[in-house]
């Protein structure tokens, strides 16, 4: 199981309810959530054999700003 931290620009519920499909829809994701509390507003994805590259590309295609903690 590996997990990965990421900065983003996905502040709110609202934010996290559009890019909830994107990352539900990875078969290599096991779990996930963002501190909309932190200021970097931290995006925790648990799972097998995930990417960074992966993550990156999803959460872009639903139009958010990514970056690799």
């Amino acid at each position: 199981m590996e997990t990965l931290q990421f900065k983003t620009n996905i502040n709110c519920g609202g934010c996290v309810a559009k890019v909830t499909p994107f990352l539900n829809q990875l078969e290599e994701v096991e779990n996930w959530k963002v501190d909309t509390a932190n200021p970097d507003k931290i995006l925790t994805v648990v799972g097998e054999d995930l990417t960074c590259e992966l993550v990156e590309t999803t959460v872009k295609q639903a139009g958010f700003e990514i970056e690799l903690v």
